[in-house]
């Protein structure tokens, strides 16, 4: 009889341990994911620094293009 409540704890926390085992296993996984978003969203904020550079530069561009037409209105 005092065989029984011993064995049936350790079964418990085996089943606690494998429990605990796959949520780490889950937690590395989501982490690694989560590290991938975040180095793809630095990629796309660079790429719209890049983008809005360039739109700047079109603007000053235009900007000049209309004042040697006299394109603009004072």
């Amino acid at each position: 009889m005092a065989d029984e409540p011993q064995n049936l704890v350790l079964e418990y926390l085996r089943r606690i341990d494998t429990k605990v085992e796959r949520l780490e296993t889950e937690l590395r996984e989501i982490k690694t994911r989560l590290g991938f978003m975040e180095t793809t969203l630095a990629h796309h904020g660079t790429q719209l620094a890049s983008l809005s550079n360039r739109l700047d530069r079109f603007d000053d561009r235009l900007e000049r293009i209309e004042k040697r037409l006299d394109l603009v209105e004072a």
